[in-house]
């Protein structure tokens, strides 16, 4: 799968976000490396800590479904902005805890452009295991 393949499926899987209070929905899709895709989307709630962001839902469904840390190729992120839409401080936390830092993270915006970085530009020093 090409990264123009991930990214229409982060693209299409964005209509089901449940974004009712920011009106600003994200799609995300999760490339595995045995070529197995896990989509998700926003998920918010009135309070806003309890919202889930769709980078986390769908790296928490791959580990639900008995993926581990280093089964994870790349990831694509879609949202309606002018911009390239970056994960929040938050997914990038969860990225760092399951994806090398070279895995590549597609960043799109909505006139259909591609930015690629690796996590590690995304998240430069980040907190890891071996921090503990």
């Amino acid at each position: 799968m090409n990264k123009e393949q991930l990214v229409s499926q982060a693209r299409e899987i964005k209509q089901r976000a449940y974004a009712p209070y920011s009106k600003f929905p994200v799609g995300a899709a999760l490339l595995m490396k045995d070529g197995r895709v896990f989509t998700g989307v926003n998920v918010e709630n009135v309070s806003f800590g309890a919202t889930n962001c769709a980078e986390r839902t769908a790296i928490f469904t791959a580990i639900t479904e008995g993926y581990h840390k280093g089964d994870f190729a790349e990831i694509a992120v879609n949202g309606n902005t002018e911009d390239f839409l970056p994960p929040c401080s938050i997914c990038r936390q969860v990225m760092a805890e399951f994806f090398e830092p070279d895995m590549p993270v597609h960043l799109t915006n909505d006139k259909n452009e591609i930015r690629t970085l690796a996590l590690k530009e995304l998240l430069p020093m980040a907190f890891t295991d071996l921090d503990m």
